[in-house]
């Protein structure tokens, strides 16, 4: 199978190395063109100027973009060449409905479109160790394993078009409450003069640890939040829950306190930093005096 990637950004850039180790990746297409020229030579692939040219020369496409426009104007590219039984495989996050209406875009032309959104942050994405949550027709999902067996550990087929959206959005939801709890929780041990270090060394080895705890706890403790998953990304996934929601009549309180949190980040000119970045705010809820080192709450 010829397979073709789109978009090469933190997580497609890996994610199009592992096709390539796997002997899959026939060509790429980045709509910032020197990306796509960079990884073709040294890969010895093509990097296509345009989707259609790379339609053409492949039987999947593997696209993992930012946004519902830019699937929906992806597979516009696609379609008028695509061939018949081709594989479309969609690794963005994006509303369910979108991963719909992109099927119906493709289902005349007689190509098969999976939604398949990605966790495991940048590191799953480099070590092909992603959990990826498929929505489609079966017979699909069998033809496109070995494409998704490159890129990810645990794959899943959750039910008919859109349901891999639906469960993205589920655990968009868990990352934003654990993202929430470690960086408040991180932000507490500092005001107690805890070594930072310490606790998320002996912390991330009991109950209360998590992915994000081990993996982006270390950020708050340097200080520094190099782009794992941006705030913008995930305040702009966490809108799509909030929609999601909204048609049962539901607002759901985790998803409306970190919307506002990654709000005022996003204002203060930190909307590219990695999540781990709500410590910034969580550390303002406290506060040190300078006498004896002790502790104590703002309102003390």
């Amino acid at each position: 199978m010829r397979v073709g990637f789109i978009g090469l950004g933190a997580m497609g850039m890996p994610m199009a190395r592992n096709l390539h180790r796997a002997g899959l990746l026939a060509g790429v297409y980045n709509r910032s063109p020197d990306k796509a020229r960079a990884l073709a030579a040294e890969l010895g692939i093509t990097a296509h100027a345009d989707l259609a040219g790379l339609a053409a020369d492949v039987d999947a496409v593997v696209s993992c973009v930012s946004a519902d426009a830019d699937v929906l104007a992806v597979v516009a590219g696609l379609a008028p060449r695509l061939r018949r039984a081709a594989l479309v495989l969609d690794c963005s996050t994006v509303s369910a409905e979108t991963a719909r209406r992109a099927a119906q875009a493709l289902a005349p032309a007689g190509v098969a479109f999976l939604d398949c959104p990605v966790s495991g942050g940048t590191e799953g994405a480099r070590d092909g160790t992603l959990a990826i949550m498929v929505g489609g027709e079966p017979a699909a999902f069998e033809s496109a394993r070995p494409v998704l067996g490159a890129m990810g550990k645990t794959i899943t087929l959750f039910g008919p078009t859109g349901s891999g959206q639906a469960a993205k959005a589920t655990n968009q939801i868990m990352c934003a409450g654990i993202i929430e709890a470690v960086s408040e929780a991180m932000a507490f041990a500092h005001a107690q003069g805890l070594p930072l270090d310490k606790v998320v060394d002996t912390l991330g080895k009991g109950a209360g640890s998590s992915w994000y705890f081990v993996h982006r706890a270390p950020n708050m403790v340097r200080g520094a939040y190099p782009a794992g998953f941006r705030v913008r990304l995930h305040a702009k996934d966490l809108g799509i829950c909030h929609d999601m929601a909204a048609r049962f009549g539901v607002s759901l309180p985790v998803v409306e306190r970190m919307l506002g949190e990654y709000a005022e980040l996003t204002a203060r000119g930190f909307g590219d930093e990695d999540i781990s970045a709500t410590y910034r705010l969580k550390s303002e809820l406290f506060e040190r005096t300078n006498i004896m080192g002790t502790p104590v709450r703002r309102d003390a």
